[in-house]
């Protein structure tokens, strides 16, 4: 059984493919991989991003779908919208569980999608979508809103995404001050609250180690909340035993 993950590749091992691959491998299943970008990456910044040509991705995408036993997908940096059309139309039958991590910028800042790609996230891949997980920056841009700065405005904001995408919404509440970290997961209109204590330590990646757990969980037929609940779980120990 396979997780199928669609994102960009980072040198540094810290995020992107390199962290998917290696959450889906910790939690015991194997994974299918479509590079839509190859970045060049330290702890510091973004140093270079190669936008994979679209029919490499069509050729990579055309043979994964065609792999038997696939559990659920992962979708992470997409890079341009003529990359998020193509992963679109391809996902546009699936009946898998679909997880997308709206990769917008790097956590140094770098822009890793185009203005027309993140239009088309909203329209066309998070409806499709079975969970969309931005945080509080990437909600804020989506929503062309200023960014969230207590839990109120943050459930507020999740709410109101979960009615734009029409999807359910996880978001990622780790930029919040305080002792906790708290996120908040919008299904219908109904929120759950999840948290967890704040780790004192930092960790590149947990954005897309959380939605790969996510995905893993929820092809291994967890629900939404309890996939989310054991994802978080994950990443949290992960954080503290994290050496960079």
């Amino acid at each position: 059984m396979a997780v199928l993950v669609i994102a960009g590749s980072d040198s540094s091992g810290g995020a992107g493919m390199q962290r998917d691959l290696q959450v889906t491998a910790e939690l015991g299943e194997d994974a299918l991989a479509v590079v839509t970008a190859v970045t060049a990456q330290s702890a510091a910044r973004v140093h270079h991003v190669h936008r994979v040509p679209e029919e490499a991705v069509a050729a990579q995408l055309d043979a994964s779908l065609a792999a038997p036993q696939l559990l659920s997908i992962k979708i992470g940096m997409l890079g341009t919208e003529a990359i998020a059309l193509l992963v679109s139309d391809r996902l546009a039958h699936t009946t898998l569980p679909i997880v997308l991590d709206p990769v917008l910028a790097s956590s140094s800042g770098s822009a890793l999608i185009d203005a027309g790609g993140q239009k088309l996230l909203l329209d066309k891949l998070a409806p499709k979508a079975t969970l969309v997980t931005p945080n509080l920056p990437e909600v804020a841009l989506l929503l062309g809103a200023r960014e969230a700065t207590s839990q109120e405005e943050a459930r507020s904001q999740a709410l109101e995404f979960q009615q734009l995408v029409g999807c359910a919404v996880l978001l990622k509440g780790g930029h919040l001050p305080g002792p906790h970290a708290t996120d908040h997961l919008v299904c219908e209109g109904e929120v759950t609250v999840i948290t967890s204590p704040r780790v004192q330590n930092s960790m590149r990646g947990t954005g897309c180690a959380l939605s790969t757990a996510i995905a893993v969980y929820l092809g291994q037929g967890k629900s939404l909340v309890q996939a989310t609940r054991l994802a978080k779980e994950v990443v949290t120990d992960k954080i503290r035993r994290a050496s960079r």
